[in-house]
């Protein structure tokens, strides 16, 4: 029996390794556990280590995506559209407010006119007490009409037609300088509106330029480094519209008052003319009988 122990015993013994490397090369793997076993917690810490990397390399750009940190990271040329959309924004802005407030007040200085006017006070009464101070609007219309009326007869006028015709040409030039008023520095709007856009454009054309660029310096489409040139873009653009949709709004509404003040003018001056051609008319019938 010891006999028999003792000669398998060797067998066994050589048999083992066998074994032993027919597992190893039924699994594959099993190798690369042991070793990794053996360089576990080293392997481990650089796999995690490296994974923060990656996540930190990915949220780092996205914190300083603000518009400030952007406008701070763009180029020059970027930064050149950037100052100049912003500041014909501010200018449209304040030409939008001066003008919603000067027809405001035009409109309240042509009602008063008007009520003054159709009252019934004498014309040379309201000429007194107009041409003694600025005047817009009727009012100016009013002075120059009547100041031609004035000078024609103080220097002896003896042709109607031709005071006539120097009336209406007295009272088309006032209201040609109170519609230059009122339509003063709209056509900036106009040019804000339809070019603007287009600047914008241009920002966003040098922001995706500079997009491609970083990724051919880096050799990577990671959204870490495509993301802040896009985002320079994106913003150039915005600022455009930004700048563009209230000035065509505000250019097409200040247009339309501006054509009804004036309407309202034109009227005025056609009343008084004829109400001047009258006057005429009974000043000069005596002389024409004498």
């Amino acid at each position: 029996m010891r006999t028999i122990c003792a000669f398998l015993s060797p067998n066994l013994a050589r048999k083992r390794p066998a074994t032993a490397q027919r597992g190893l090369l039924s699994d594959p793997f099993a190798g690369r556990l042991e070793r990794n076993d053996a360089h576990g917690p080293a392997t481990s810490s650089r796999v995690t280590g490296t994974y923060d990397m990656d996540v930190n390399a990915l949220a780092a750009p996205g914190g300083e995506l603000s518009i400030w940190a952007l406008f701070w990271q763009a180029g020059w040329v970027v930064k050149l559209v950037m100052i100049g959309l912003l500041a014909a924004s501010v200018w449209s802005w304040a030409i939008i407010i001066d003008k919603v407030i000067s027809f405001s007040r035009m409109r309240a200085a042509l009602d008063r006119f008007e009520q003054v006017f159709w009252s019934g006070q004498s014309l040379e009464d309201l000429y007194r007490s107009l041409s003694e101070r600025k005047t817009t609007g009727m009012g100016s219309i009013f002075v120059a009409a009547m100041r031609e009326w004035k000078k024609s007869f103080e220097k002896g006028a003896r042709m109607p037609l031709g005071l006539q015709t120097r009336i209406d040409k007295a009272m088309d030039l006032a209201l040609t300088r109170e519609m230059e008023k009122l339509e003063g520095r709209l056509g900036f709007l106009a040019s804000i509106g339809s070019s603007a856009p287009f600047i914008g454009l241009f920002g966003t054309v040098v922001g995706i330029m500079t997009s491609f660029q970083a990724i051919a310096g880096s050799k990577s489409t990671n959204l870490a480094v495509v993301a802040p040139g896009i985002a320079e873009a994106l913003l150039a653009t915005a600022m455009g519209l930004l700048a563009a949709i209230p000035a065509v709004i505000a250019y097409n509404k200040l247009s339309s008052d501006a054509g009804k003040l004036g309407l309202r003018m034109e009227g005025f001056a056609d009343e008084f003319s004829a109400i001047l051609s009258r006057q005429i008319d009974e000043k000069v019938a005596p002389r024409a009988a004498a």
